[in-house]
C-alpha cells in the first residue's frame, strides 16, 4: 500500500487536458466549476451549455474514461471549457484534486453530471455572500427527482465506542454538517489545497470523502448547509457504500487514531497499536509499516489538530 500523502497532488496522474483557452463570455460569478462525468450521458451537450451561461469564471469537466470518442468534437463546440481525461484509473477524489489544480477562481463548486443544471442554480449575490462566510466548504440542500430532501446534514457519533456517522433530512442556514454528500459542495480552493486534498491512497468513495473532511474538521476548518442553495438530482441518488476495505485502514489511523495535547497537538500514542494490530487484519509487519507511516504523517502535522474525534464528538454543534 503507498505511503499517505504529504501534500496537495503528491500523486501526479497521467490525464489529456483539451480545450479551455478562451475565457468564457459571460464570466461574472468569481468561481471554477469542476463537473464530474460518471457516465456518456445524453444531457451532456445541454448541460455544458446550460453551465456556459451560469456566469462562471470557469468551467472544468472531468471526463472518467479517455474512450469518449466525440469529447474532441464537444471540445469544439465549448472552446471555454476546459476537458481533463485521465490515462489510469482514478478514483473520485482523484479527479477533483485534478480539477482543483487547473481552477483559477478562489472557490470551486463541484458537480456531477446526475444534477439537474439550471441557469440560475447559483446568483452572483448568493455565491458572494456564501463566499464570504470564510468556510472551508459550503453544502446545499438537495433534492431527488420526486423532490424528496436528501439527507445531508452529517454527525460524528460513537456506538459501543466505534466511530459512527448520524445523518437528517432536517437543514437550517449555516448548521454544521460532517461533510459534503457524494463531494458536491462549493470549497475554499487555498484551504482544500492547505488541506492536502483528497487521498489517493483510500480507494472507498465513501471514506475518500470522509477522510477530508474529518480532517478539516479536526485542524480547525468548518463545512456548513446553505438553505438558500438548492440542488437536485435528475438521476438517482446514490447509495453511500460504507463497506470498509483495506484502505479504511488509512481513514482510521488518521483520524480516529490521533490523540490531540495543548501542549504537543497530534500524537498516536505508541501503546494504540496493539489494538491497531488486533484489529487490522494485517500480518504484523504490515501493520507496524502503517501504523509509522501514520505516525509519521500525524508527528509532521501535529501543529495543524486543533483536536481531536473524541472531543470532536463530545463539542459536535450543529447549528452555528
Amino acid at each position: 500500500m503507498n505511503t499517505i500523502p504529504l501534500i496537495f497532488n503528491e500523486h501526479q496522474i497521467n490525464r489529456t487536458v483539451i480545450g479551455g483557452r478562451t475565457r468564457l463570455d459571460e464570466g461574472k460569478i468569481n468561481v471554477a466549476v469542476v463537473l464530474l462525468n460518471s457516465h456518456g450521458s445524453q444531457f451532456r451537450t445541454r448541460t455544458l451549455e446550460t453551465l456556459s451561461k451560469c456566469g462562471f469564471a470557469q468551467i472544468i469537466s472531468l471526463e472518467p474514461h479517455a474512450e469518449n470518442c466525440n469529447l474532441e468534437e464537444i471540445a469544439k463546440k465549448f472552446p471555454s471549457i476546459t476537458f481533463i481525461v485521465p490515462l489510469e484509473k482514478v478514483t473520485d477524489g482523484d479527479m477533483i484534486n485534478l480539477g482543483m489544480s487547473e481552477a483559477r477562481a478562489p472557490y470551486v463548486l463541484v458537480l456531477r453530471d446526475s444534477l439537474h443544471i439550471t441557469h440560475n442554480m447559483l446568483q452572483m449575490r448568493l455565491a458572494e455572500n456564501l463566499m464570504s462566510s470564510g468556510n472551508y466548504c459550503i453544502v446545499p440542500r438537495l433534492l431527488d427527482t420526486q423532490k424528496n430532501a436528501v439527507p445531508v446534514q452529517f454527525s460524528p457519533s460513537a456506538q459501543k465506542g466505534k466511530f459512527c456517522v448520524l445523518s437528517s433530512t432536517v437543514v437550517k442556514d449555516g448548521m454544521h454538517t460532517l461533510y459534503p454528500f457524494d463531494f458536491i459542495g462549493l470549497y475554499d480552493k487555498t484551504k482544500f489545497i492547505q488541506l492536502g486534498g483528497f487521498d489517493y491512497t483510500i480507494t472507498s468513495p465513501y471514506y475518500q470523502n470522509l477522510d477530508l473532511a474529518l480532517r478539516s474538521w479536526l485542524w480547525g476548518e468548518q463545512t456548513c448547509l446553505s438553505t438558500t442553495f438548492l440542488l437536485s438530482y435528475s438521476d438517482e441518488v446514490p447509495i453511500e457504500d460504507t463497506t470498509a476495505d483495506l484502505t479504511y485502514l488509512h481513514f482510521y489511523l488518521k483520524n480516529i487514531a490521533p490523540r490531540f495535547k495543548s501542549d504537543s497537538g497530534g500524537v498516536i500514542p505508541r501503546t494504540s497499536f496493539f489494538s491497531f494490530l488486533a484489529n487490522s487484519s494485517c500480518g504484523i509487519f504490515e501493520a507496524h509499516r502503517q501504523f509509522a507511516d501514520a505516525r509519521k504523517w500525524v508527528s509532521i502535522n501535529k501543529s495543524r489538530f486543533h483536536t481531536d474525534m473524541q472531543h470532536l464528538i463530545e463539542n459536535w454543534v450543529t447549528e452555528v
